[in-house]
């Protein structure tokens, strides 16, 4: 690893309009391990003039990498990927190019990245620089962006803020580029404050550089919970049995309109009749829920909880895995996939992880045969590298698709299963073998069902799951560094400020503050919860290397999403226990400032998941099905 190397001063350019009528003074000081830069622009013209102002850092780059906290990863989208989402290539610069969201250059609203930075590295062993801004500043709101062309990089930082070469807005169809202009007055002076942070040739540098920022910038951002951690989960779990769980024939509905008089085109609840076997739904949530319930003596949810299970457990695909999805009208189905008749990994593989900790609370024969077979199945698909493969046949068991890291959600479930069978725990370590290499670097993507294989938090979380069971019980530090690094990756999706939101939006009017939230994707830009799976896993993480890092982030997430509960029937629009999936941070699927009005079982489960972790005063249920 090289030290990082020498970084310019910022240029200073001034956007739509000619620049001899302005003038620029630059101050500069030490900042930590960077340099901050005050740069004053006073326009010495006599009538009005609209204007933007851009600084910039330019770097030799023969093989440029890039991030944007929360937004671009890298080549951020596959060439062939099934989502339409902005994509980096070198040379495209054609019209046609960027009607297909390609660009050789992106300029994004700071508001879509969760730290207000775009990191650089000039190519594999080479230093590089971070550009590190606010959202918004003397202009407003501001944007961060990039250009990678022969063999130089152009990190910039321009106010007001202007997005190029368009504006996503969470689909395939691209929106004119959002441009502002800040309209200067004769003799109006004003200033945009930037830090310049060198890199070392390390890509996982951007976590120093992260926690840096962090330590800084705390005590700007308090955080506002709105409940202690009893409450929370009280609210949760009212929200799955109240709202989300019905007994015929015994399923957590994925999505519940907040209004209850709403209904669709015909005439039907806009509720959506559906249950995935993990991730949005099923065991994972209703395993959460038997735990709150025998915790509490809560035979509601006990009975709740167990219904679904069995429901989940009591039919497998032909391949001898759980089914995707249940539908009613259809009954079970394959995974939200183009590949058909295919099952997602993620979702099979933490469902079994939690049926597995669902066992440690209440042994039942039919959950553990449902859990062996899944097991058995996968470990039998295994390579000899030690792939687990992406996307399964439900009829033949085939792999159709060994792409991406998801398939590291059958980790959990093969630690924690090890003394059934002596296979488990070494098709476990192969697999966390295998993917390492994506730890490494810094791409992990393909979790989510619903973005194909783009880089997610997601697949963050996934990560930190497995290689902390793995270091669980064999206490080996390969594994330990991984769940390190999976963990820190994971945090460059976690918000390190609060964004301001105007007072009228929804997410004005009641404060909600972001420090703490997870953008979702660089895909899906919105903040969400489901960070709060891994809760246990970073508490344990700190305890592992005596560095409270992890846990600070953990309990900042767990503190952001207590915000925003509906107490009691009429808050917020919803009804008591109702917890929305969506809070829109940024210009993408909604306006900034709006929230999703539908209450997902997800949401409501992962939350009830982390208030019983951080309520149990020694192991997680993880720890104790690993046991």
């Amino acid at each position: 690893m090289s030290a990082p190397g020498p970084v310019p001063d910022p240029r200073v350019e001034i956007l739509d309009a000619d620049a001899a009528d302005f003038s620029v003074a630059v101050r500069a000081e030490a900042a930590g391990s960077g340099t901050a830069y005050e740069v004053e622009v006073a326009y010495r013209g006599d009538e009005p003039t609209d204007a933007a102002v851009r600084l910039v850092v330019e770097l030799a780059a023969p093989d440029a990498s890039v991030l944007i906290p929360g937004a671009f990863y890298g080549e951020n989208r596959p060439a062939a990927n099934d989502r339409v989402f902005p994509r980096f290539e070198l040379g495209a610069t054609s019209p046609e190019q960027h009607a297909a969201m390609v660009s050789d250059e992106w300029h994004v609203r700071a508001d879509r990245a969760a730290t207000c930075a775009v990191f650089c590295w000039a190519g594999p062993g080479l230093p590089g620089a971070a550009l590190v801004t606010d959202e918004t500043g003397e202009l407003g709101e501001q944007a961060i962006g990039f250009a990678v062309r022969d063999g130089r990089a152009s990190l910039a930082v321009t106010a007001p803020a202007r997005e190029y070469p368009v504006s996503y807005y969470g689909d395939a169809a691209p929106r004119p580029a959002e441009v502002r202009l800040h309209r200067f007055a004769p003799g109006e002076t004003v200033r945009i404050r930037v830090r310049v942070v060198p890199l070392t040739s390390d890509r996982h540098d951007y976590d120093r550089v992260l926690r840096e920022l962090h330590a800084a910038s705390r005590e700007r951002y308090p955080q506002n919970p709105w409940t202690d951690a009893a409450e929370a989960a009280e609210i949760a779990a009212e929200g799955l049995v109240r709202w989300h769980y019905d007994p015929d024939p015994g399923v957590l509905l994925e999505t519940i309109g907040f209004d209850r008089e709403v209904s669709g085109r015909d005439g039907k609840s806009v509720d959506r009749q559906a249950m995935h076997v993990g991730w949005v739904s099923g065991i994972p949530w209703a395993t959460a829920l038997l735990r709150h319930g025998i915790r509490t003596g809560d035979e509601r949810a006990t009975d709740a909880a167990r219904r679904v299970i069995d429901f989940c457990t009591a039919e497998l695909s032909p391949s001898g895995t759980f089914w995707g999805t249940w539908y009613r009208g259809r009954g079970w189905s394959q995974s939200w996939t183009r590949i058909p008749n295919g099952l997602h990994a993620r979702t099979l593989g933490e469902a079994t992880d939690f049926l597995l900790r669902a066992i440690a609370l209440d042994d039942r024969p039919r959950w553990r045969e449902a859990a062996r077979s899944n097991l058995d199945a996968i470990v039998g698909r295994q390579r000899a590298d030690g792939a687990l493969g992406l996307i399964h046949d439900a009829t033949t068991g085939e792999v159709l698709s060994w792409e991406g890291t998801a398939a590291l959600a059958w980790v959990p479930a093969l630690v924690a299963a090890r003394d059934w069978d002596e296979r488990y725990l070494p098709a476990a370590e192969r697999a966390g073998a295998y993917y390492a290499d994506a730890v490494h670097a810094e791409y992990l993507h393909g979790a989510p069902e619903d973005v194909d294989l783009a880089p997610t938090s997601e697949d963050g979380y996934v990560a930190v799951m497995a290689y902390a069971a793995l270091y669980r019980v064999t206490r080996e530090e390969r594994w330990l560094d991984l769940a390190r690094r999976a963990a820190e990756w994971t945090f460059t999706f976690r918000y390190s400020y609060d964004v301001a939101f105007d007072p009228l939006t929804p997410l004005g009017v009641y404060g909600f503050r972001t420090r703490g939230a997870d953008q979702a994707s660089s895909s899906n830009q919105h903040v969400h919860a489901y960070g709060l799976i891994c809760t246990d896993e970073l508490i344990e993480l700190s305890e592992w290397t005596g560095d409270d890092w992890y846990r600070i982030r953990a309990e900042e997430a767990f503190a952001c999403f207590r915000q925003l509960l509906p107490r009691r029937d009429g808050e917020l629009g919803a009804y008591r226990g109702m917890i929305t999936e969506r809070y829109y941070q940024t210009e993408c699927f909604q306006p900034k400032g709006m929230i999703l009005t539908l209450s997902h079982a997800w949401s409501a489960g992962v939350l009830l998941h982390a208030a019983e972790d951080m309520m149990d005063g020694d192991a997680g249920v993880g720890e104790a099905a690993a046991r």
